[in-house]
Formats: C-alpha cells, sequence, structure tokens
C-alpha cells in the first residue's frame, strides 16, 4: 500500500486538477455549522478556474442537501454542482415503477423522505408482498442498534429481495454525535445472504452522474480528478475504484490525536483504502 503524502494546503496540489468531487458531511461541514478554512478552499479552487461537484451519500435530493448550507453558513460559491446518493437512488427507482417496494428506515413515512420518492409513483406494499426493498436508514438513527433490526432483515434476504441502499455510510457525525446510516442495516443485509445495490458511494453509479454534471459545466470531460473525502470506506475507496487521486482530510468519522500520520496509515490500512494525499483539515 502506498503511503499517502501529506500536504498543508489543497493550493500545493490544486494545479494537477481541473475537477473535484467533494464530500460534504465531514469535511465541509459536521452537520451543524461549516468549517470555513474547507469552504474557503474550494473557492479559490473554482476562482482559480475549477470545476467543484459536491458528492454526498445523503440518501435525499441534492435540493434537500443544498437547503441546509445557507443556515450552516456553507456559502453558495463553494461548489458548482451537487450529486447525492439520493440523485442515484432515484435513477435506479425510476427503473422499478412496477415493482412492490418494501420502504424500510427513517420512520418508514412521507413526512421525512418524501423527497427521495416524490413524483416516482412508486407501489409499496408489506414485507411479505413485496418485490424489492428500499433501505433508507433506520427509524430511530439516535437510539436504534442496527442488530435489533437483523430478524426482520432475514425475511428479505431469505425472499431473495434486492435491497437499494439509499446511503452506504455505516456512520456519519452530527456535531460530535456519530449516528448510524442505512450502510448498517445493508451490511446486516448482506451477512444473512442477501444481494444490496449501493447507488452511493464507493460505487459506480454516482461518479457517473458527478462526471456528467461536472462535463456539463465545463463544456467537456475532465481530465484531472481529485476526490476529497473523510472516509477510507466510501470516499477514497470510491477515487481509487474509479482511478482517481484522493484527498483523505481527518475531520469527519475517524477521532484523530496527536499522530496524525502514523493513525491514518492504521485507519487506511484497516479498511484496505488508499489515499494519495492527506491532512488533518481541508484548507487552502
Amino acid at each position: 500500500m502506498t503511503k499517502p503524502q501529506h500536504i498543508s494546503g489543497l493550493g500545493e496540489i490544486a494545479e494537477k486538477y481541473d475537477t473535484i468531487l467533494c464530500d460534504v458531511w465531514g469535511v465541509i461541514h459536521n452537520g451543524r455549522k461549516a468549517f470555513e478554512p474547507a469552504c474557503e478552499a474550494l473557492v479559490k479552487f473554482r476562482e482559480a478556474g475549477g470545476t467543484v461537484v459536491l458528492i454526498t451519500n445523503a440518501p435525499v435530493p441534492k435540493q434537500q442537501v443544498i437547503s441546509y448550507f445557507r443556515p450552516m453558513g456553507v456559502p453558495d460559491a463553494v461548489f458548482d454542482d451537487c450529486v447525492s446518493s439520493g440523485d442515484a437512488t432515484r435513477d435506479e427507482l425510476s427503473r422499478r415503477r412496477d415493482e412492490k417496494i418494501w420502504r424500510l428506515g427513517v420512520d418508514s413515512g412521507w413526512e421525512r423522505d418524501k423527497f427521495l420518492y416524490e413524483g416516482l409513483d412508486l407501489n409499496f406494499a408489506s414485507p411479505e408482498d413485496a418485490e424489492t426493498v428500499l433501505c433508507v436508514g433506520l427509524e430511530d438513527e439516535k437510539k436504534d442498534d442496527p442488530e435489533a433490526y437483523r430478524e426482520e432483515l432475514k425475511l428479505g434476504a431469505k425472499r431473495g429481495l434486492p435491497m437499494i441502499c439509499a446511503n452506504p455510510d455505516i456512520k456519519v457525525r452530527v456535531g460530535d454525535q456519530l449516528i448510524w446510516c442505512a450502510g448498517a442495516l445493508a451490511a446486516i443485509y448482506e451477512e444473512e445472504g442477501g444481494k444490496v445495490i449501493y447507488p452511493g458511494k464507493p460505487h459506480e453509479p454516482i461518479y457517473r452522474l458527478s462526471l456528467a454534471r461536472a462535463a456539463e459545466i465545463g463544456g467537456k470531460a475532465p481530465e484531472s480528478v481529485l476526490c476529497i473525502g473523510d472516509s477510507p470506506a466510501t470516499d477514497m475507496r470510491g477515487a481509487a475504484d474509479q482511478g482517481f487521486d484522493g484527498l483523505y482530510v481527518g475531520t469527519g468519522l475517524a477521532e484523530h490525536g496527536n499522530d496524525f500520520e502514523s493513525e491514518l496509515e492504521v485507519l487506511l490500512s484497516e479498511y484496505d483504502a488508499e489515499a494519495r494525499w492527506a491532512m488533518p483539515a481541508l484548507r487552502w
């Protein structure tokens, strides 16, 4: 495994890339407030002529992701466009309008997640009648334990139902708290023998959509792409799988101490992931 090269700022390497695909949660904000130096770094990259597409595993369309930016202090000038796992999931669901879908997690209602399904005219059904499982998250993401869902998940796996996982993340940081995501349930589903379709990172669909957006913005296909993120399992592995350089930043999932370099090597090794570059927090 190649060791990442540690840099002090994005400005050191910015000239190497024309496009950045940047993670959102844990990189430019923590779910409560913006990381100002990170936002400034992306603004400067764009001012120098680069394209920034935010790429997030949030299980909602990009309009909902963006709607939280201003209240947290994320400026509009940070990005050119945004692509979410919700966008990629809607693309997958649009091809399954004739199927009966078991909607699992995050209150299983329209109040919170209607934007994921709105306008698709999906046919929702009970677990017993369903042909596909749509996993959005845990019903109570702060209090529930994914293991409590194992018996329920066994029902779908035993029937051979494919699961669409709207958010491949296992956990995400909200303020100073880590909360479970849909990926934790998908992992159990796979342990029980079920098949999971992941539209989000580190899988190809969300990168395909992101690159298409970048090409529309720049008027041509990106030639040199840098992926920035805080997750070895999704951001860094996804970058490597797509053949892009990865920049790992330590402001998200992992709790890093004083020896960032050594800790990062261990972390990447645990996930069998690589990063071309690394820094404790994104800044210019």
